[in-house]
């Protein structure tokens, strides 16, 4: 399957996702993974437009990453940076290659390998930080690559780097 074939395909209420040409079915995510999307969106959405520092990105939003065979993933949040929006504006397809950031949030139905090959293809593809929130341990692990990595707990606060320039949350502020 191509990413323009899954394009159309007609909504479902299931997300789709397309792994080297494969389609991946995602069933709706739960109430905890909304809620905990949300809090963290909430606060980068805000940060991002207040500053002017490019387009943040719902869920389901698919970001065609690798070709022959087709790879379109979609983050539980992402950003682009303003320097990478084309001239031509937002596209209506899907977005040609990377975010900057890309957030995952752990669902109860996540193996740690789906986990850990959407990390992969990710910093892979050019993602420049990733992060992956887990409610069961309410801990963030943030990727700058695949050997930079750093775990933290509430007591820590989740900064946006050179990335999401000057953006910062306590880690606990995500976990209800």
């Amino acid at each position: 399957m191509t990413a323009d074939e899954l394009l159309k395909i007609s909504d479902d209420s299931y997300r789709y996702e397309l792994v080297k040409g494969e389609l991946r079915k995602m069933p709706p995510a739960g109430s905890e993974h909304g809620v905990l999307t949300l809090r963290l969106a909430w606060r980068l959405a805000q940060h991002i437009e207040k500053h002017e520092l490019g387009v943040f990105f719902a869920a389901e939003t698919g970001f065609r990453i690798k070709s022959d065979p087709d790879t379109v993933r979609a983050p539980d949040t992402a950003f682009v940076r303003k320097e990478r929006i084309p001239d031509t504006g937002i596209p209506k397809g899907y977005w040609e290659g990377p975010p900057d950031l890309a957030v995952e949030v752990i669902s109860p139905g996540d193996t740690y390998l789906e986990v850990e090959e959407k990390v992969f293809d990710w910093i892979t593809a050019g993602t420049s930080m990733v992060w992956v929130v887990n409610p069961r341990h309410r801990t963030v692990t943030v990727y700058h690559s695949l050997k930079d990595s750093a775990l933290l707990t509430e007591e820590d606060e989740l900064n946006g780097g050179n990335v999401v320039e000057g953006f910062q949350c306590r880690v606990a502020e995500i976990f209800v």
